[in-house]
This record gives structure tokens, sequence and C-alpha cells, in this order.
């Protein structure tokens, strides 16, 4: 009897161990996000711009890029650089490569996340940014596409 009743706690004990274990706290996984922003920003001279954004979810906030102008045969030119997105918690830096039209304004850069900070910290995805800037002010707009996945667990 006494060889029974040893077992059986021992086999409760196993039970009860396995039931803790499926029991805990669930592991968090990144969600997939899909960006659709508008920004309008200033081109600052020397490669450099800063633009508000809007409608992006986790975007919304402002930039802060910065460009270089490669080698090519105008009007349009190579263009790459960062872009990094503040936003209320976080930063995103997206590595861009694209093109620059010097006589139209209009600019396309598609790129990786490279960086992030905060709630967007381990980001994944990619961002493409289109629009035109009036080359006599340096005002520009853009729209801002792509994906961005991360974990948003507290």
């Amino acid at each position: 009897m006494r060889k029974s009743r040893v077992i059986g706690s021992l086999l409760g004990a196993i039970v009860l161990s396995s039931v803790s274990v499926v029991a805990g706290p669930a592991a968090a996984a990144a969600s997939c996000h899909k960006i659709n922003a508008k920004g309008v920003g200033q081109d600052l001279g020397e490669g450099n711009t800063t633009a508000n954004i809007n409608g992006g979810g986790l975007l919304n906030g402002t930039t802060r890029g910065h460009f270089d102008v490669g080698g090519g045969t105008p009007p349009v030119l190579p263009i790459s650089g960062t872009v990094e997105f503040t936003t209320n918690k976080a930063t995103l830096t997206v590595g861009v490569n694209g093109s620059f039209n010097v006589a139209s304004g209009d600019f396309d850069a598609t790129g990786p996340v490279i960086a992030s900070t905060g709630k967007l910290e381990g980001a994944t995805g990619n961002l493409t940014l289109t629009g035109t800037e009036n080359l006599a002010t340096g005002r520009f707009t853009e729209k801002i596409t792509g994906t961005i996945c991360v974990d948003l667990a507290p």
C-alpha cells in the first residue's frame, strides 16, 4: 500500500509539473503591418531632408533623411541613404536606394529596415518612398508603402 501511495504522489507531481508548463505564458510573436502613409517634407540641402508622416500607423511621426547622389546621366540620378522614422515611443531606420529626377523632382527609393529602437526594436521589413519635390522651394510630398513586422507585446 505504501509503495502505491509513493508512486501515486510521484505521478501526481509529474502531472502537475506538466500542467504548469503547458499553462505558462504564451510566447509573443511578430505581427506584420502594412504601411500606407503620406509625408510632407522639406529638402534642407546637402542631401538632408525632414518630413511629417501621417496615416502610417506604426510610423506616424517625423523623419530625417540623408541621401548621397551617385554618378549617372541626368536628368535621372541614383541616390542612396537612410531615412529615420521617429514616433512617439520608437525609431526605425531604413536604408534606401533609388533615383531622383533633377528635371521633374520625382523620386523613388526602396530598402530594408536596418535599425530600430523602443517599441519597434527588432522590426524587419521593407519600405518604398515615392514622391515629388518642388525644385524651386525644396518642399516635397511622398507616399510610404511596404510592410513592417515587429513584436509589439509589452
